[in-house]
């Protein structure tokens, strides 16, 4: 199996889910006219997905210039930390998880979707490392930053939601 290209079309697939969401997102602002009238589940998306692309160049375009970072073991010389596939893979399907029971209402689905996306994770971490393009810090690394990306769209979720007293 080419896990390269099997990680590559796991991040395609999490890039086109989250399209559908932008489109659901945009279409909203239109017919609302008003940015604060999209729906707090698909709005709070915005800080983490724009916190994700500041790591990514950062880590992956500018601070290699800078210092010396890890590069992948596939001796491309790449810079390799953190993975992009598994942060972007990651902060899309939690991002996703979060949003999908404002969507959809039934809880077998939702929980069929969240297992799927637990198992194209796992895929994508596993494939990265068997792909010889991380280490396993790196994919820690990717998994880390999505995990924080996480609890920012859920911080932000909450004040968009909060009653206001």
């Amino acid at each position: 199996m080419n896990w390269d290209l099997a990680t590559d079309i796991i991040l395609y697939a999490a890039i086109l889910a989250l399209g559908i969401f932008a489109a659901l997102a945009a279409g909203q602002w239109i017919s609302r006219k008003s940015f604060k009238k999209i729906d707090p589940a698909l709005r709070s998306m915005l800080i983490p997905l724009v916190l994700m692309v500041l790591v990514y160049v950062l880590c992956d375009k500018v601070l290699p210039r800078f210092i010396s970072m890890p590069t992948r073991p596939d001796g491309s010389g790449e810079p390799s930390f953190p993975s992009t596939h598994v942060m972007v893979v990651g902060t899309i399907f939690c991002l996703i998880a979060g949003a999908l029971p404002s969507y959809i209402h039934s809880r077998t689905l939702t929980a069929v979707i969240w297992i799927l996306m637990a198992v194209l994770m796992t895929l994508c971490s596993v494939g990265r490392i068997v792909a010889n393009k991380h280490t396993l810090v790196d994919v820690l690394g990717g998994l880390g930053f999505a995990i924080l990306f996480a609890i920012i769209y859920t911080v932000t979720l909450k004040k968009l939601t909060k009653p206001k007293e």
